[in-house]
């Protein structure tokens, strides 16, 4: 045992790091224990305060604050045990007082028993210290020597250990390793010798000097710089280097002590107490939590109480009642649904390595053999037309002139025709929606309609380009440098006896046609692009309007025009005169009349769907939630979505938006969020009719009444497809959203919740008529299936097959949770069985385990046990912070459903999409757990 004392007074507490007077140790043959200044104790004249702790690997804490008694053995000391309690855990503190009237310690047999009897527990001896820092050699380190004393007489610190003190120092960090590129104190030099203005570096440099760059961690470096300042009694807005170090080894020592010191330090105050607010609003600050810090005084108040359940607490929290709150409560405790019942490792889930490589190549299969064959089919169909055209056009007599730079070109032509045909298709909603219900959905990738309408419009664009740069820089220069005798020979039954010029061949109806569809299709294409729609490339003014939704809408009419053109073009063929070999009006006659037939069933069908506004509601985050009635013959699928255009705002777009109500409500619900200049536009329109928020409704801020304004027109078109409706196909579905991209899941876990309510009420009534007739429990059960699948209609029948459902839904703003609060308390009340699991997560809050965040999981916690609501949702399920870890929660599904076919589907940004299936893909290599992965397309 190690045992280590610290002698100082009290007014050295909250000091600098300068060493104290009376240090010394004293080694035994057993666990390490630590003397420090206590601040509880106090005393007028100044005299030195001891504070000893004692700690076994066990987890058996002993805490000395007071031994009376003379004498220089320590083995031989008195020890007056005062208290003594069990945390529950394993854990046991020993409280007792030590107070030195003299310079000798009274030895005594009750503490040499009590020693030895630790002692016998053979830990072995061992002596631990603080290491001393050392500065690296540098040119503006001129003497090490005159560094501060407090770095070479650094008290000693206890050495904690346990797995509940590894987690609180875990936690206790203050330079995220996310967002801090350095590495080392070189690195830190470095930095100071680029911003340091004559041998001094200011607070505002000193974020960038220790790697905060971003907004949030600048302004809290400002507040750790002020804070290592009070606890160096220096009240400065520069430092030196060597002053830089001291601040560099404090911010870097992983230490419980030193770090849960720093955090009191940052308190503006600086008198090392923490009031019941200001613990609070700091961390609710640090995360950008404003309904947090309105609510500061509420959520300190639990704390206080938790510190004092007896009601006797004073206004401010000291150092050692954190510390025993931190290290004894558990603040990870999780109040959410249990999300698996077994501890199975995924190692558990993996075959032999040797089969799992035999097998990747049929999992790859497997995976995309519907993109496969499709995609196939249509390389060979564009391989054989372009292989038939150039061993037409080989045989006619032009060939001798232009060569294969003629066949080519018409190689490319005519793939050019059939992709032209094919693009409409994928587009052409209604006939997709409606494929989507046949047996032909088992073998076509009706979700990928929209990437094979991409796909299909770069092989338009390299056709189109092939074609083009035939014609312009080879066929045409080889007809002028033909010779006459060739002319004549070969060329004079197309062109004429007269050789045309090169303007004159341009300047025809082929020539003016094929330049004007080049130019438009590339204006198309590149506003179509997706640096250009989602206007990610930003131009300046008045070319900003060049980019954007608006920009790739109103370009894309260009193509009509285009369609006319290239039939004008295919007719006014030079080298083809009967009309059964222009082909052109052959590709698009079905294609185009069925395109059209939609938009004039769109006109006609919005007419009928007469929809008025019953409710409107404007949160947070700029989102607008429109409830509507629901048409009489609107018949729909949870995880469909609908077109909607506002002719007050543009008589000419149509938007789409996920239907957020289940098929079963009366009503129709969207949810639109502000990110353009249309749906700019519908906030405005309806925030004019809307009154002003309700007291204590800090969340909402508009909300409609009885009034007597009407609302504006809104008309809808749909319902469509969408991969999400297919969720009935699977036992077990993992449902991420992220922001609004919830919305396509809120209908399905409506649903749910509906055939769950559904369920449940029927087996209490068929459970009370056969309780009366005496029949069996599990007769009874066959009664509920049978009867519940009679009750309901033959499209909600399908959603019964889901038994589990998983929610993840990942936002930035706290006030987004408002969007969905009633659904998902009425899941946490009504699911009884546990069939859905929800997980939110708030991203603008440090992830669990940061200092900043940590108090905030703790109140949490606190608030939850008490009032059964989550501080940061306004709901009964728990709001995490950070991003999920995606690979643990699909390692976590996959133990959990052994052998299931999972259905993932996800809406949201495009790289956490790639992430997600390509960890799908790497569970269905190495698993036997399958997951099928689907991504919303509008």
């Amino acid at each position: 045992m190690s045992m280590s004392f610290s002698g100082g007074t009290h007014n050295d507490r909250w000091g600098s790091d300068l060493a104290s007077a009376g240090e010394f140790t004293q080694s035994f043959p057993s666990l390490p224990a630590t003397y420090s200044p206590s601040p509880s104790s106090s005393s007028s004249s100044g005299e030195e305060l001891l504070e000893v702790t004692i700690e076994f690997p066990s987890g058996v804490i002993i805490n000395i604050d007071s031994v009376t008694g003379t004498g220089t053995d320590i083995s031989g000391t008195d020890l007056e045990i005062t208290s003594c309690s069990d945390s529950g855990s394993g854990s046991r503190s020993l409280s007792l007082g030590w107070s030195a009237s003299s310079e000798r310690l009274t030895a005594g047999t009750n503490s040499k028993q009590q020693i030895q009897k630790i002692s016998r527990r053979g830990y072995g001896y061992s002596s631990r210290s603080a290491p001393e820092p050392v500065v690296p050699h540098r040119g503006e380190i001129t003497d090490s020597v005159n560094l501060p004393r407090a770095l070479s007489q650094r008290p000693t610190r206890p050495n904690r250990d346990g797995s509940c003190t590894e987690r609180a120092i875990h936690g206790l960090k203050f330079i995220s390793s996310k967002e801090n590129g350095i590495v080392d104190w070189n690195d830190v030099q470095n930095n100071f010798a680029h911003l340091s203005k004559d041998g001094y570096l200011f607070k505002s440099d000193f974020a960038h000097c220790i790697g905060l760059e971003n907004e949030n961690s600048k302004e809290f470096a400002d507040e750790l710089f002020d804070a290592l300042c009070r606890r160096r009694r220096i009240m400065v807005d520069k430092i030196n280097l060597q002053e830089l170090y001291e601040f560099w080894y404090q911010i870097t020592d992983e230490s419980f002590d030193s770090r849960l010191q720093i955090f009191f330090n940052m308190v503006k105050n600086g008198d090392g107490r923490i009031t019941e607010n200001e613990i609070i609003i700091l961390s609710a600050s640090a995360n950008n939590l404003s309904r947090l810090r309105e609510r500061a005084e509420e959520y300190a108040a639990l704390i206080m109480e938790e510190l004092a359940p007896d009601g006797l607490y004073s206004q401010y929290i000291e150092l050692k009642d954190l510390e025993i709150l931190l290290l004894e409560k558990d603040i990870s405790h999780s109040y959410s649904l249990p999300f698996s019942q077994t501890s199975r490792a995924l190692s558990q889930n993996l075959k032999d390595r040797r089969w799992r490589m035999s097998r990747n190549l049929l999992y790859s299969l497997q995976d995309n053999w519907k993109r496969i064959w499709v995609l196939t089919l249509w390389f060979v169909i564009m391989a054989w037309l372009f292989m038939w055209k150039c061993y037409q056009y080989k045989h006619k007599d032009a060939f001798h002139v232009m060569g294969y730079c003629l066949v080519m070109a018409k190689g490319a032509a005519e793939t050019l025709k059939f992709n032209m045909a094919l693009i409409l298709l994928p587009v052409c909603r209604n006939t997709i929606t409606y494929l989507r219900s046949t047996a032909l959905s088992h073998s076509v990738p009706f979700d990928d309609c929209i990437n094979f309408h991409k796909t299909i419009s770069v092989a338009i664009i390299s056709a189109m380009l092939l074609h083009a740069t035939s014609h312009l820089a080879c066929d045409f220069p080889r007809i002028l440098a033909s010779t006459d005798t060739d002319y004549k020979r070969y060329l004079v039954k197309y062109f004429g006896v007269t050789r045309p010029t090169y303007f004159g061949l341009v300047n025809t109806p082929v020539g003016i046609t094929g330049i004007i569809m080049v130019a438009f299709m590339l204006i198309a294409f590149t506003l179509a692009s997706r640096r250009c729609r989602r206007n990610l490339t930003k131009l300046p003014k008045p070319f900003d309007k060049l980019t954007g939704y608006n920009a790739f809408w109103y370009s894309h009419h260009l193509l009509l025009t285009v369609y006319v053109l290239l039939v004008i073009h295919g007719v006014s063929l030079y080298l083809e005169h009967k009309w059964y070999r222009k082909t052109v009006w052959m590709y698009l006659a079905v294609p185009v009349l069925l395109y059209v037939g939609e938009r004039i069933f769109r006109f006609f069908r919005s007419r009928l769907y007469t929809v008025e506004i019953c409710k409107v509601v404007i949160y947070p985050g700029n989102v607008v939630v429109l409830r509507m009635s629901k048409p009489t013959s609107f018949d729909y699928k949870s995880g469909q979505y609908v077109f909607v255009q506002c002719p007050s705002v543009s008589k000419f777009e149509w938007h789409p938006f996920s239907i957020t109500s289940s098929p079963g409500d009366d009503y129709l619900s969207i949810h639109i969020r502000q990110r353009g200049d249309w749906t700019e536009g519908i906030k405005k329109a309806f925030s004019v009719v809307c009154h002003a928020p309700e007291a204590g409704k800090s969340g909402l801020l508009r909300a409609d009444v009885p009034n007597q304004r009407s609302f504006p027109e809104l008309l809808i078109d749909g319902p469509y497809g969408a991969p999400a409706q297919d969720h009935w196909k699977y036992d077990v579905v993992l449902l991420v959203g992220l922001g609004i991209g919830a919305t396509p899941f809120v209908s399905i876990l409506r649903d749910l919740l509906n055939n769950i309510i559904k369920q449940q009420e029927q087996a209490e009534c068929i459970s009370g008529s056969c309780s009366n007739s005496n029949i069996s429990s599990d007769h009874s059960f066959s009664c509920l299936n049978s009867e519940a699948a009679s009750r309901i209609p033959q499209t909600q029948r399908k959603t019964l097959n889901t038994k589990n459902a998983y929610f993840y839904w990942v936002t930035r703003e706290q006030g987004s949770f408002d969007w969905f609060k009633e659904i998902m308390n009425e899941i946490a009340d009504s699911d009884r069985k546990g069939v859905i699991e929800m997980h939110n997560y708030l991203t603008s809050v440090y992830e669990e385990g940061d200092t900043r965040s940590n108090l905030l999981t703790m109140i949490q916690t606190l608030n939850h046990a008490k009032n059964g609501v989550d501080i940061f949702s306004g709901t009964k399920v728990r709001t995490h912070f950070g991003r999920p870890k995606w690979k643990k929660v699909l390692s976590k599904i996959s133990t959990k459903h052994r052998n299931a076919r999972i259905g993932v589907f996800y809406c949201g940004v495009p790289s956490l999409g790639k992430e997600l299936s390509t960890l799908c893909h790497e569970f269905n290599q190495t698993g036997i757990t399958r997951f099928d992965f689907h991504k919303e397309q509008f």
